[in-house]
């Protein structure tokens, strides 16, 4: 590799595992047909990175966001939240026992029943049927 253009990047890029893979990765790209952002002079594509790295034409913090977005598998999408639509009856009759759904949600009304209320209820529960199953 050109020694050179390496030493030149150090200062730009103190890791040399990171030079190496931004040059890379830009190297990738410049094969792919992205611009030139420096003159060629009859060089490869990697010495054509390190250079434009070196001469800051294209900052390292770029080609690092543009790397970790190439290798991205699963890129999370802000989706609007659904909206709540309100329900529609096709009947009169429903229309009259549902009450008018309203566009303000806390005028929304739950029923709420207190622990005693609870307790009632389940005490007037039936108990189950026994069957002649249960340890003959």
């Amino acid at each position: 590799m050109a020694r050179v253009t390496v030493e030149d990047c150090i200062d730009k890029v103190e890791n040399r595992f990171e030079l190496v893979l931004l040059a890379s990765h830009r190297a990738r790209l410049l094969a792919a047909g992205a611009p030139l952002t420096i003159d060629r002079d009859r060089d490869k594509n990697p010495v054509v990175a390190l250079r434009e790295i070196g001469d800051e034409t294209i900052t390292a913090d770029d080609l690092k966001e543009q790397l970790i977005h190439s290798m991205q598998k699963y890129v999370e999408v802000d989706e609007p939240e659904a909206e709540t639509v309100p329900l529609l009856s096709s009947s009169p009759a429903a229309a009259a026992v549902a009450p008018q759904a309203s566009s303000d949600d806390s005028a929304v009304q739950f029923d709420r029943m207190s622990e005693e209320d609870l307790l009632r209820g389940l005490e007037n529960l039936a108990p189950p049927a026994e069957t002649d199953d249960e340890g003959d």
